[in-house]
């Protein structure tokens, strides 16, 4: 930023020529003048940048100045004058607030200029000791606002997080549910292994035929660990034909048998082994408990899934919410994605996810848990959009010196007249109590103001993109 150095002094009345002063006291004005100085500018250079500390406020004594506000890649050019008193930096440093204060546009200096500068300690000390019923009536008005937003945002977060909340009691609920009915399964198969080879050993077994039921038994546990998945038909098939075996060799209760050995990869050359060289009894007994080291080998199988899927979640959780992670860092957005789709996975069934994840993308500087946050709004907007059927995509790839990520959905469509209105606060396409019309606006706020980048949705029916650009550069946090 140009360094705005002194190079002269205003007279008290040369300073209530410019209109913010004009009613000013001979001893106030005499104040500024003491306190303040002139700088000058040449054309072209940058005065104030948007982000920076607000240490100064300045007004235009001659020239022509330009105010400009960052939105995405773009700076936006949203003041041109050259009207004397015209005035912008440290404008608000007199409301106390526990919060740095940054220069909310880039000023520049699109002719040769003069200014006026004051600092902004001295401002803030000014305006509170000469209007202090304004100050007060300011102060009011910017908190109020100030906190009506933060309450509104925390509003929408804790919707957010309660619809999360649900969705994730629903998805560790099915397999802590799995795993606590397979540990009591696997507790009533156990005391029937012990019983079924207490009566093997009663019956006085050969020592070879032992080792058989041994190796056999570690021939079943490998099978059930490798056994592929079967379809329903292919699994029918495959009972009807243990069924028949079981029944040919007078095996009681083929009908519980058969499942076991046919969910465990168990085959009919597989059982012949021992059917040589044993008495009924003994086969009998020793299929049964084989039978249960096989559904043992299943249940454990399960047990291990449901706490894996457990802590998958849990990991996931953590991964959304960034409770391990710095505020501000450079990540792979893919984590954050796949997180947020594991997170609303209840919200989910019957829609087809496609992620198309360009593994070049290298990691970008961001808010974590806020950018989470975006991935939330527009993935349950999309499925809702979609009523339960359609596809979801959801891709990203390197545009320029951004970050691009693009959330699609095959719902209806967004009508062009609500395309232009969807980021507006409290718009909302929902019926009444579906909707709060916060979280596009939060999201945009998020991606633009946060984070520098831009926000845009393209949207034919049957093709709605919501297209997420972030830097890949670092900025100041603001």
């Amino acid at each position: 930023m140009t360094v705005l150095d002194s190079v002269g002094e205003l007279t008290p009345e040369e300073l209530r020529q410019l209109f913010l002063f004009e009613t000013l006291t001979e001893v106030q004005l005499q104040w500024l003048a003491d306190h303040g100085w002139v700088a000058e500018v040449n054309a072209g250079g940058t005065v104030l940048a948007e982000g920076e500390p607000a240490e100064v406020l300045i007004l235009l004594l001659s020239g022509t100045m330009s105010m400009s506000r960052r939105v995405g890649q773009d700076d936006v050019e949203v003041v041109r004058t050259e009207q004397v008193g015209a005035y912008g930096g440290a404008t608000r440093t007199y409301v106390e607030e526990d919060v740095d204060q940054r220069y909310q546009a880039t000023v520049r200096a699109v002719t040769d200029v003069r200014f006026f500068v004051l600092r902004g300690e001295d401002f803030a000390l000014a305006v509170r000791t000469w209007f202090p019923m304004a100050v007060h009536l300011l102060e009011g008005l910017f908190q109020g606002l100030s906190r009506g937003q933060r309450i509104i945002d925390q509003r929408q977060q804790l919707l957010a997080l309660g619809a999360l909340s649900a969705g994730l009691t629903h998805e560790l609920n099915n397999p802590a549910a799995a795993a606590v009915r397979a540990t009591a399964a696997l507790r009533q198969r156990v005391e029937g292994m012990r019983r079924k080879l207490a009566m093997l050993a009663h019956h006085e077994l050969d020592p070879k035929l032992l080792e058989l039921f041994v190796d056999v038994q570690e021939e079943a546990v490998q099978a059930a660990a490798l056994a592929p998945s079967l379809s329903a038909v292919e699994e029918s098939e495959r009972e009807d034909e243990l069924i028949a075996w079981l029944d040919e060799h007078d095996i009681s209760g083929s009908w519980d048998l058969a499942p076991i050995f046919a969910a465990g990869g168990t085959t009919i050359d597989f059982l012949d082994k021992i059917t040589t060289g044993a008495g009924h009894d003994v086969i009998d007994n020793g299929l049964h408990w084989l039978g249960y080291t096989v559904e043992t080998e299943l249940l454990l199988a399960e047990i291990t899934d449901s706490v894996t899927r457990i802590s998958t979640l849990v990991s996931a959780a953590k991964q959304y919410s960034h409770l391990d992670r710095a505020p501000f860092e450079r990540v792979d957005i893919h984590e954050g994605l796949k997180s947020t789709l594991l997170m609303l996975g209840s919200k989910l069934d019957g829609i087809e996810v496609v992620k198309d994840f360009d593994p070049a993308l290298p990691k970008v500087p961001v808010y974590a848990g806020e950018l989470n946050q975006v991935w939330t709004n527009i993935i349950d907007n999309a499925v809702q959009a979609m009523d339960g059927h359609g596809t979801l995509t959801v891709r990203t790839s390197l545009e320029g010196e951004c970050a691009r990520v693009e959330i699609g959905d095959t719902g209806p469509g967004i009508p062009a007249d609500l395309r232009r209105r969807i980021f507006e606060p409290f718009f909302t396409t929902k019926p009444v109590g579906q909707g709060t019309g916060l979280g596009l606006d939060i999201s945009y706020r998020i991606v633009v103001t946060r984070h520098g980048g831009d926000l845009t949705v393209e949207s034919v029916p049957g093709d709605t993109r919501f297209i997420v650009r972030l830097p890949l550069s670092e900025r100041s946090a603001g």
